[in-house]
């Protein structure tokens, strides 16, 4: 059951915000994508690749320019190119992550553009998938990713929050951006000096965040 109504509520994105996705999560997917492209659209890799980065560049998502063109089913797109041969050993960790979330009161949600079985794996391996109230993955979504505002209104709808009731914790300014449109707090992860004016608070890395929390009250 939800626990929204009320207080203030924690929304979280995955990946490059609870772990780093970037040195091995990310190629690993990105390789994954133009395999299923070459194998499914009857390209060479480097029709593959050149497709999979238009799409990319032209609707925000490889999947979305999928759908659009060719049909492909979102589930059996997204379910081949999320398997990995040794999560465990992928996955690289925030130390004080553990620790962040759960000195946050409120409730939590898993906010991510990623499929379902792949985010509730890494939420295990982190140790932190008891600390989520629900996970809000892309199938939720409708397969319409962040930034789309429609994830966010439908998250929101699910489990009765209130926008300006919601703190949302992000590494992408895009996401970011139509969070505080809705009327949400933001919080950017990133290691950058400077930024936008629509976000509330910055911080290098998750695990500032209980230290720095009480300056979004």
């Amino acid at each position: 059951m939800s626990r929204g109504r009320g207080g203030i509520a924690w929304i979280f994105d995955l990946d490059n915000t609870l772990h780093d996705a970037r040195p091995h999560i990310f190629p690993h997917i990105n390789r994954a994508m133009t395999d299923y492209l070459r194998r499914h659209l009857g390209l060479d890799e480097a029709g593959a690749g050149a497709l999979r980065r238009e799409y990319w560049l032209r609707y925000g998502a490889t999947l979305l320019g999928l759908i659009r063109h060719h049909d492909t089913d979102p589930g059996h797109f997204l379910w081949h190119t999320h398997q990995f041969p040794d999560l465990r050993r992928m996955v690289v960790s925030e130390p004080r992550l553990r620790e962040a979330l759960r000195g946050l009161r409120g409730p939590k949600y898993l906010f991510t553009n990623a499929p379902v079985h792949y985010a509730a794996a890494v939420l295990e391996l982190l140790g932190v998938a008891p600390q989520f109230d629900a996970v809000h993955s892309i199938e939720r979504m409708r397969y319409r990713p962040k930034p789309d505002a429609y994830g966010f209104l439908r998250l929101c709808r699910t489990h009765h929050l209130n926008p300006r009731r919601c703190i949302m914790v992000e590494d992408t300014l895009e996401n970011l951006r139509t969070a505080k449109r809705l009327g949400m707090k933001t919080v950017w992860v990133s290691p950058s000096g400077r930024a936008p004016g629509y976000v509330d608070l910055r911080i290098a890395s998750v695990g500032e965040l209980f230290r720095r929390a009480s300056s979004l009250h």
